[in-house]
């Protein structure tokens, strides 16, 4: 009698704990799915949901432009794998037209929900070599991309949020100017670095006070035929972070590393570290002299549980 009690009692805390909405949604097109383009997928999907959605992506190349709304958060899109799995636009800063920040509206994919994932998927911004053409631009906190291609040329993967962490796991990235640029807190995590052009890899804009920019962990730097001028970064404002540690570095490296973007003055604020790197780019003797050579003690701060946790938000009013 007791035990049936007990189950009478549960029972309604478990009938409230269902989600009253599609958690596992199908995208096709074919039509064998819930719907045929990813959009329809998530403009569907429940607002701020409780319990993480996952649209589940089968293979085909999805021309469309996707945006992953603020209030679309706790979203997965999965593919079945980057090779067949692919999203495919060409916006371009000229082909926009929308003044100085044209570049931020080219995104093949816009993510601006909070807790977005992304597993086994291709990212493609198609327009060539013509200027800025964002393939993706992350705009929310603690974002995550597994297996994935990004696949640009100039600016391919935007890391936006002055208060957001991203974490890049076994990731495919290329481009030729800036291609991994912004000013969030991101860690890249054994992702292949491809530079499709004598130019820079990174461009961080890190706000001021924070403790990590750009990391880029156990990655490996690699390079089209022909292109043997490549800088690891570059400042685009003046407290830009990147490192570094134990990545494998192409001789396409620059024996320098590194560039203060025509402003000598951020090679006082801007700051550029390696650790352990390995490889034929791999050249500390050549370094700038303003780059940071950690030591054994200042690389051990380098893991995942420290650069991604939390970290204080700015007061309010603070900057001008």
């Amino acid at each position: 009698m007791k035990n049936i009690l007990f189950c009478v009692f549960l029972l309604p805390s478990f009938l409230l704990a269902q989600p009253n909405y599609p958690t596992e949604i199908t995208v096709a097109q074919d039509g064998s799915g819930d719907f045929t383009t990813i959009q329809a997928a998530i403009d569907a999907s429940k607002s701020f949901p409780e319990v993480r959605i996952t649209i589940h992506i089968k293979p085909g190349v999805y021309r469309e432009k996707v945006k992953v709304h603020a209030w679309n958060n706790r979203l997965t899109l999965r593919g079945e794998s980057p090779l067949t799995t692919i999203i495919h636009w060409d916006d371009h800063f000229n082909a926009i037209a929308r003044g100085r920040n044209s570049t931020f509206f080219t995104a093949t994919l816009l993510v601006q929900g909070d807790d977005f994932r992304a597993e086994h998927l291709t990212i493609e911004n198609a327009a060539g070599p013509v200027g800025q053409a964002v393939a993706v631009g992350v705009e929310a906190d603690r974002a995550v991309f597994v297996n994935c291609r990004m696949i640009g040329n100039q600016d391919t993967l935007y890391a936006a949020g002055s208060n957001a962490r991203q974490y890049y796991q076994n990731c495919y990235i290329e481009g030729t100017t800036d291609f991994i640029f912004g000013e969030a807190t991101a860690l890249f995590d054994s992702c292949t670095l491809h530079s499709k052009a004598n130019s820079y890899i990174t461009a961080a804009s890190t706000p001021e006070g924070r403790a990590f920019g750009f990391v880029f962990l156990h990655c490996t730097l690699t390079a089209a035929p022909g292109v043997d001028a490549v800088y690891l970064g570059r400042p685009w404002r003046d407290f830009a972070k990147t490192a570094y540690l134990y990545c494998a570095m192409g001789g396409h490296i620059q024996p320098e590393g590194w560039d203060n973007w025509s402003a000598p003055a951020r090679e006082k604020t801007a700051y550029y570290a390696e650790y352990g790197n390995t490889g034929p780019g791999a050249n500390p003797s050549a370094r700038v002299a303003w780059r940071h050579a950690l030591t054994k003690k200042q690389a051990k701060r380098y893991v995942k549980s420290e650069i991604l946790k939390p970290f204080a938000l700015p007061e309010m009013g603070s900057r001008r």
